[in-house]
């Protein structure tokens, strides 16, 4: 009893940081914590030294404030790139199940997009595998979902040394081209590559956020334009249905994706050992 209760209280600070930033830069003093929780503050120094010594928390020596320490946020940034690994699997299955096309989870490295993780339906399992494989993400499938939430001055950062080559009829220009697509991005609320990386090639995307509400992953469909194009309002919401769904999985929340949608995905509790990429048997194929 008096475990549990001692675990459930640290726990109570351990959100209030979370749900109540502190506006001193060196984070809450004792008795601000005390005030919010409603609790005495005797108690709550208790906690705060346990947590502090547990190091969950820092203090600051020169104004006796606590903030989260960095070794927390490490752990649970570990924690994420494990879930979105594990239930970006889930994800990824269901999209291609719902679609019959070829899904893809992509990360942003740098100017590039890298894809991570894939899911190809039976009767496009031939196809090479695209995981480990970087795209310039001004035109990549991917690309404007990772930088949905960066401002112009961000993204011209990440591109300052992309030169904008041109890879299909469609590639982006200059930046202020790819200013404008990422921008009817997010009002659209998802991504279209539409022959922007290579003749004929059809792409959705929508962001995935981590705890913190950043972007760290998205979720794609890619395949031939003469197949998706017409089927772009059905892959669009198994899409962001998708991503809304791993977000809410990196959040800790209780994903609730279509129980039918979940069943025809496989999904699957333990996450399965990355492949890699395959050796390349010669020319590509097309992502479909």
């Amino acid at each position: 009893m008096t475990t549990d209760s001692s675990l459930k209280r640290g726990l109570a600070v351990l959100r209030l940081f979370a749900e109540h930033p502190a506006r001193n830069p060196h984070g809450h003093t004792a008795a601000e914590v005390a005030a919010l929780l409603g609790r005495e503050r005797s108690q709550v120094s208790r906690i705060l030294r346990s947590l502090e010594a547990a190091r969950f928390l820092r203090r600051d020596p020169a104004s006796l404030r606590y903030s989260v320490a960095w070794e927390l946020y490490a752990r649970a940034q570990q924690i994420t790139e494990a879930r979105l690994r594990r239930d970006g699997r889930t994800a990824l299955e269901g999209v291609a199940a719902d679609t019959g096309e070829c899904a893809y989870l992509g990360v942003l490295r740098g100017a590039s997009s890298v894809t991570v993780l894939e899911s190809m339906p039976p009767a496009l399992s031939s196809f090479v595998s695209w995981v480990g494989r970087a795209y310039p993400a001004y035109c990549s499938d991917a690309g404007q979902a990772l930088l949905f939430d960066a401002d112009d001055a961000e993204v011209a950062a990440v591109l300052a040394r992309t030169a904008f080559v041109r890879q299909g009829p469609n590639t982006p220009a200059d930046l202020d081209d790819f200013l404008a697509r990422l921008d009817a991005a997010r009002k659209r609320g998802y991504s279209i590559v539409d022959q922007e990386a290579e003749p004929g090639l059809y792409s959705l995307a929508a962001p995935v956020r981590d705890f913190r509400g950043e972007v760290v992953a998205a979720v794609q469909v890619v395949g031939p334009r003469r197949r998706l194009e017409p089927a772009t309002a059905a892959c669009a919401e198994s899409v962001v249905r998708w991503s809304d769904w791993l977000t809410a999985a990196l959040r800790s929340t209780d994903p609730d994706p279509d129980p039918e949608s979940a069943a025809a995905a496989g999904k699957e509790t333990d996450p399965e050992p990355d492949p890699g990429p395959e050796p390349d048997p010669g020319p590509e194929p097309d992502r479909g």
